[in-house]
């Protein structure tokens, strides 16, 4: 749990019903409701999210708390969006996920991905210049659309017009919330990597 008191907070976290990678929705979820933050899932019906874990083994169920569509950007602080492929790869074909992280970034509000979360930064046309993190297998991805790649637990680039942070598996997920949290209270970065 965290040390923060984020009441008042609002992250809005966009998956899509089936495929989203259990751990990197719920355990950013809980720790940051558990810190007092307002956390809205959306996903692109009112149907209960189904989770996987490993991409394949059956997660548990999430119920959104509103669809894509009914979801306004400008209302949150932050943007959490969880990687898993299944769910990645389809999100990144949804217009309106892809105008709700074009919204947070022009808006210059902090965006956190991980995992294959970043895909939807590439399909946003907002890596470019920037340094991030993210499973394996996207770093040519974002090397193509003009980002720069680091194998590291989580980055945190500021050089932007908005706070990006990445990170690569659920085994980052400590690291992960606690940039999350620091971009959510404007503390310091701690011990992770900042560029």
């Amino acid at each position: 749990m965290n040390d923060s008191d984020l009441t008042g907070r609002r992250i809005l976290a966009i998956v899509t019903n089936y495929g989203v990678e259990q751990d990197e929705l719920v355990v950013p979820v809980r720790r940051l409701r558990e810190s007092g933050a307002r956390v809205d899932i959306a996903a692109p019906s009112a149907e209960p999210i189904r989770t996987l874990v490993g991409d394949k083994d059956p997660g548990v169920s999430v119920e959104p708390t509103l669809t894509l569509s009914d979801a306004d950007p400008s209302g949150y602080d932050l943007l959490l969006v969880p990687g898993g492929t299944l769910n990645a790869d389809s999100l990144r074909l949804n217009d309106t996920a892809v105008g709700i992280v074009r919204s947070f970034t022009t808006s210059g509000r902090p965006v956190a991905a991980i995992c294959h979360g970043p895909w939807m930064l590439v399909e946003a046309d907002v890596v470019r210049d920037r340094t991030l993190t993210s499973y394996a297998s996207v770093e040519t991805d974002i090397r193509n659309a003009g980002g720069r790649w680091l194998d590291e637990p989580v980055v945190r680039d500021d050089t932007g017009d908005y706070v990006l942070i990445t990170s690569r598996t659920p085994d980052d997920l400590k690291d992960f919330v606690h940039q999350i949290d620091a971009a959510l209270t404007m503390s310091g970065l701690g011990s992770t990597r900042q560029v």
